[in-house]
């Protein structure tokens, strides 16, 4: 007989929760799409143990300055959006105990989703997929977050 032989084994217990992402960053803009993948990133973030940071990035109002009136009526529709999120996070998300976050910014989507991702240290990125015509010829910020190749990138439909 060995000697390692006459002491007991034990069971290494796995590690929980540390192959997974730590921080998930989810972009929404109040699109169906969007809302789809807050509910997915908020399913895997609850699955996983990680945090997760909600996204929700305005569009500058001088977007809108050309059309007399309009740059109110676009700020009143964007305060609605980021109220709604505030409320869905609060009801939806709280009873999931998952670490959210809301991280409201202005500017273009892509920058800011960078931006937040790199300041974070996000594990994965998650949009919902682009509805606008536009966007197959110019390159949908799916796409464009996936030719970046800094995080794994999942569209949701």
């Amino acid at each position: 007989m060995y000697d390692d032989e006459l002491q007991p084994r034990t069971r290494a217990v796995p590690e929980r929760c540390t192959d997974g992402p730590g921080a998930i960053l989810v972009g929404v803009d109040g699109s169906t799409s969007s809302l789809r993948a807050a509910a997915y990133a908020a399913g895997l973030a609850r699955r996983q143990r990680s945090k997760l940071v909600v996204v929700y990035v305005r569009p500058p109002a001088s977007y809108a300055l050309p059309v007399a009136g309009a740059a109110v009526t676009v700020l009143q529709a964007q305060d609605a959006i980021e109220q709604e999120l505030r409320t869905a996070m609060e009801q939806r998300v709280a009873a999931l105990d998952v670490d959210v976050e809301l991280v409201v910014r202005t500017g273009e989507p892509y920058a800011e989703l960078l931006d937040v991702a790199q300041m974070i240290h996000a594990d994965a990125v998650i949009v919902g997929r682009s509805t606008k015509i536009l966007h197959r010829i110019m390159g949908s910020l799916a796409v464009k977050l996936t030719r970046c190749g800094r995080w794994p990138v999942t569209v949701v439909p």
